[in-house]
């Protein structure tokens, strides 16, 4: 399977890993803010027990000493995050790293960080957290992909099931959802639109 996987769903739970994992989900990102080092690490290790013989690969987000510590084999950072990283232990562990971008300095940054694939958004507007930064739009998909070449490209920020056609045709190699899955009247009904267009893309 390519990693990450077409449809890439980011939640702040265990209960939503677990939930997506038994739907089958294939990447799920666990993003969770302002854990200290203890609460961090016990939440990535009962992730990782939950996805353990699954076909869910976990993703940890930021807290990349857990990470290491807990045995996780995916790892998204941020670019503060990306900053205080130490990306040499990061490696030594054989993480697979992610790494957001808003723009060209970030795309730069994450370049440098060699990384596995490069997140791009927010493509529309979200409400979900503030951002400093304007939505990118559709266009950017397909100049970034070109500047990456062979990385994979993960599109994030306000996207919805029926943007999923138009966001692949220009260039995105996975689609990260948020409130599309988690605010969704019937999430579990939504997952399987998402999981449909993936195997229909297979």
């Amino acid at each position: 399977m390519p990693y990450p996987d077409r449809f890439y769903p980011v939640v702040d739970s265990l209960n939503w890993v677990e939930r997506l994992t038994k739907l089958g989900v294939g990447t799920i990102q666990l993003r969770t803010k302002e854990l200290n080092d203890a609460d961090a690490l016990q939440i990535v290790t009962d992730a990782l027990a939950i996805t353990k013989d699954t076909q869910a690969k976990l993703v940890v987000n930021d807290y990349w000493r857990a990470a290491i510590v807990a045995g996780a084999k995916y790892l998204h950072l941020g670019q503060e995050d990306l900053a205080d990283a130490d990306l040499k232990a990061i490696r030594e562990a054989g993480l697979l790293l992610g790494v957001s971008t808003h723009d060209d300095a970030e795309l730069e940054t994450a370049l440098a960080a060699k990384p596995d694939y490069v997140a791009l958004g927010p493509i529309f507007f979200t409400t979900l957290k503030s951002m400093r930064f304007e939505p990118q739009g559709i266009p950017k998909i397909t100049e970034w992909k070109k500047r990456i070449g062979s990385i994979p490209l993960v599109a994030i920020g306000g996207i919805k099931f029926e943007h999923a056609a138009e966001i692949f045709a220009a260039g995105a190699d996975s689609i990260a959802v948020v409130s599309d899955v988690t605010q969704n009247a019937d999430p579990d009904a939504r997952v399987r639109q998402w999981l449909g267009e993936s195997k229909e893309a297979a």
